[in-house]
């Protein structure tokens, strides 16, 4: 963060679909469907994947639900932090896009780099209007950055945001 007041900073913000989710069984609430084999595989290589990227996240934040969350503690263990190190945000469940900005505009402003755990379609909703790059679909565990120039979450909204990179578990 810049020292300098007026002199903007560079703020990282990740959005991370969760990771692929288990259909097993049919009587199980949406909300509490687990990580199926996939999943539980590819959300510690995409964690390992984004540290060497990126050796710092200030913070995680996740919807509750257990797909979700079950992602954002296998990142966050990579970080070497735990799920009680996990903002939980019960919106973020199915969440449409003003819903991000609103989470993204109470981010604390001494922290510069934050993920985001939710939900396809509304995650895939929300990074398409961010920037000019675009992309169909979020595919499960995949990781969509933006940075933006601001020195305050709450000017995310209306900030340019610049795309920073897109990565997911099928990407060579």
């Amino acid at each position: 963060m810049s020292n300098n007041p007026g002199v903007p900073s560079m703020k990282s913000m990740l959005l991370i679909r969760h990771a692929k989710s288990s259909w097993n069984d049919p009587h199980e609430k949406d909300f509490d469907r687990p990580l199926n084999e996939r999943g539980r595989r590819d959300a510690p290589v995409m964690a390992a994947r984004l540290k060497e990227k990126l050796p710092v996240i200030d913070l995680f934040i996740s919807s509750p639900a257990n797909r979700a969350l079950s992602t954002a503690i296998s990142f966050a263990r990579a970080y070497g932090l735990g799920s009680t190190d996990i903002l939980q945000i019960p919106e973020l469940y199915h969440a449409p896009p003003h819903v991000f900005y609103d989470v993204i505009a109470a981010i604390p402003d001494h922290l510069d780099t934050v993920a985001i755990f939710s939900h396809n379609g509304g995650i895939t909703d929300f990074v398409n209007g961010l920037t000019e790059t675009k992309v169909d679909v979020m595919p499960t565990c995949s990781i969509y950055g933006v940075k933006a120039d601001i020195t305050k979450w709450s000017s995310f909204y209306d900030a340019s945001k610049n795309f920073w990179f897109f990565d997911y578990p099928k990407k060579l």
